[in-house]
């Protein structure tokens, strides 16, 4: 095809996707379901007839990806001009990176060479609607028109029908779900990371921002036509994710790769802590240690921590072949879920460290009782099972009372511990952690140490495990080292 042909062809499309977005804009009806089948399955004619309202069931949204695996994707939104695509293709080349882009229809039929590059590099595309316009403003049909049109230039230009679309903000509607539904769709995507480039001065604080909240499934997003910025700071993104062994892969693998979380209402377990405000006569056991001639011991990790601090403590774990026991602070479980599972997967047990991380003795019953309910709760939700029946309380105060209102929810086993090094402050060292470790441990002991960011705990726990394994000890979970 010679240049001018090719550039005649451009402009045709061009002024042919003009007149539809015209059209769709001044509320033109252009589309009409053909008969009631095809208002069940999606399948639109296009008679210049109304669009009728879609009544079947919405389609899903994907924010995040309900999995354990290390793996992320890197998303997308818009089209820059062809320099600055190129430029950014080519970064991610460097990184080893396959990307998912979420296109606005509009820019690929006016430059769908563009896209064709896009998918020569192994990347994806998705709808990013046709024009990027403000979904919020848009009626039922003006909706439908701006994924439809945008769906149809991709598969005449490009050849490929879009599974995915997301509107430029990453918000979305009823209506949104509804048409993605209607129209065939797998999902409405968001987002999970959203650095807000066009604010960020640099590339480099893009990428503190990314690798701050990188998360198993996670789904970040970025725009290619916004921040130059957004170019340099793919090799800090990629580092980020290399430092803890995450993989960015494109959307779809991710989704494929992942599962489907049921409702908490499905698990078995999820009510088997209640609130039960007779706790007058309730029996609970406070456990520090177990009386054992065996060199047992129980590891115990307490609070929550980023997805850098945990996945290395996990990765510490397997290289020892040791198990654990993760008291978990629900707040953090509920907003990554999934480094909760990762923890079940990789052998270990979770248990319960409330919800809000309160001091227990200054809650009424009510309080405590509703924030140990909703802890197990959200665990359950997020590692699709019931937790370990044991409760710890934060900062390790207990008293009479509160033992028997925790006791009467369903946790009358309370975790304490009669090993700690106050890892959770700063000041302490790798080597007085591991010092303390050292003095204070025997057989049956329970160890308590903690998960959370920026104290060194990390540092110390391989020389933890390696001198309490030269010394004979063995570990198991403090589940099982109870019912021993």
């Amino acid at each position: 095809m010679t240049g001018k042909v090719a550039t005649e062809k451009s402009l045709f499309i061009k002024m042919i996707v003009l007149v539809m977005a015209l059209t769709m804009l001044v509320g033109c009806s252009m589309f009409k379901q053909s008969d009631e089948s095809d208002e069940n399955n999606g399948a639109q004619s296009d008679s210049e007839q109304k669009i009728v309202r879609y009544t079947g069931e919405q389609s899903k949204v994907i924010s995040s990806v309900y999995t354990a695996k290390k793996e992320l994707t890197l998303t997308f939104n818009g089209m820059g001009d062809e320099a600055t695509m190129k430029r950014l293709l080519d970064e991610l080349d460097a990184a080893q990176i396959k990307a998912t882009f979420f296109l606005p229809g509009m820019r690929v039929a006016e430059e769908p060479n563009i896209a064709k590059e896009i998918l020569s590099r192994g990347h994806e595309i998705e709808n990013n609607t046709l024009n990027q316009l403000d979904i919020s403003k848009l009626s039922y049909e003006q909706i439908y028109k701006e994924i439809h049109l945008s769906n149809q230039v991709m598969k005449k230009e490009l050849g490929i029908d879009p599974r995915f679309v997301r509107t430029k903000s990453g918000d979305y509607t009823d209506d949104v779900r509804l048409v993605a539904a209607q129209l065939g769709m797998n999902a409405v995507v968001s987002y999970t990371i959203n650095p807000k480039d066009s604010d960020m001065k640099d590339a480099k604080a893009i990428g503190a921002y990314v690798e701050k909240y990188l998360s198993r499934g996670g789904i970040i997003t970025l725009n290619t036509d916004i921040n130059p910025e957004v170019i340099p700071s793919i090799g800090h993104i990629a580092k980020a994710a290399a430092d803890i062994g995450y993989k960015l892969v494109p959307l779809s693998q991710l989704v494929k790769d992942g599962g489907e979380r049921k409702p908490l209402e499905q698990i078995p377990g999820y009510d088997a802590a209640k609130v039960n405000l007779e706790y007058a006569n309730s029996k609970y056991n406070l456990i520090y240690n177990v009386e054992t001639n065996k060199k047992q011991v129980a590891l115990t990790f307490d609070d929550w921590g980023t997805d850098k601090t945990v996945t290395k403590i996990l990765d510490i774990l397997a290289e020892h072949d040791v198990v654990a026991t993760f008291f978990l602070r629900a707040k953090g479980v509920e907003n990554n879920p999934n480094l909760a599972r990762a923890m079940v997967e990789a052998g270990h047990d979770v248990a319960n460290h409330t919800y809000s991380h309160t001091v227990v003795t200054k809650m009424t019953p009510e309080e405590l009782q509703q924030d140990v309910v909703k802890a197990h709760q959200v665990i359950t939700e997020a590692i699709q099972q019931q937790p370990v029946m044991l409760f710890r309380p934060p900062t390790g105060e207990m008293d009479d009372r509160t033992g028997k209102v925790i006791a009467a929810i369903g946790y009358p086993n309370i975790a304490m511990y009669d090993v700690t090094t106050l890892d959770w402050d700063v000041k302490n060292s790798a080597a007085d952690i591991v010092n303390g470790v050292m003095e204070q441990t025997k057989g049956g002991s329970v160890i308590l140490l903690h998960m959370l960011d920026d104290i060194h705990t990390i540092e110390a726990l391989p020389t933890v495990l390696e001198r309490l394994k030269s010394k004979g000890y063995t570990f198991v979970k403090m589940a099982d080292m109870i019912k021993r």
